[in-house]
């Protein structure tokens, strides 16, 4: 049986980096792409990628980190030494039970882009979904809910959260807002989602 940890720091940083601390003393990353700041990665014991684009994944630094990185199985990402996984699939980072959700990027236009996308859940606590809007299915006490990007509108993002109904929301991917959209955005979902909705800045935690 797995022990289980009890998570004991959520650090949002730039974009949709994330830091997860627990109890036994791990860290692990999500998404530490090339707008997130470097100290993000400061002593991590391992990393999860949702996807293969950069703003999500800095690849210099993640080739010189030394430490296990999971991503999609079929990711494109040259050059990476990293384990593959596939939706469904049940593993261990960083001392964190994680389960991988989804599978495909949400669509922009046509079929594009189309590329793996998983979600990751947490100590079935806390869901990352990545540039999708795919449900946990289950219920979640933390969801990281996208706020902004080429295939995303506001509806469908109040509608994730209230969806998931989680304890808290805490908004992620939102790299390319300008403040004056930011506080828009953050007074929609602050008005819509029942409570549960807050903003960290980067650097903040919860």
């Amino acid at each position: 049986m797995l022990t289980r940890v009890r998570m004991t720091r959520i650090t949002k940083y730039t974009h949709s980096c994330v830091r997860l601390e627990h109890d036994g003393g791990g860290t692990l990353v999500i998404d530490p792409g090339i707008w997130s700041e470097p100290e993000a990665l400061a002593g991590a014991d391992a990393v999860l990628v949702t996807h293969e684009h950069d703003d999500h994944m800095d690849l210099l630094r993640l080739k010189g980190l030394g430490i296990p990185v999971y991503a999609p199985k079929a990711a494109r990402i040259p050059g990476l030494d990293f384990t593959g996984v596939v939706a469904g699939e049940e593993f261990t980072a960083a001392g964190f039970r994680v389960i991988a959700r989804g599978g495909r990027h949400a669509r922009i236009y046509g079929e594009l882009p189309d590329c793996a996308n998983l979600g990751y859940l947490v100590e079935d606590s806390l869901y990352h979904p990545g540039d999708s809007l795919h449900l946990p299915g289950q219920p979640v006490e933390t969801l990281l809910v996208p706020l902004q990007g080429s295939w995303l509108k506001t509806d469908e993002a109040i509608e994730f959260v209230r969806g998931v109904g989680p304890e808290r929301a805490y908004g992620i991917h939102d790299g390319q807002i300008n403040e004056r959209g930011l506080g828009s955005l953050n007074g929609w979902l602050t008005d819509q989602c029942d409570g549960r909705y807050r903003w960290l800045a980067p650097g903040s935690s919860a």
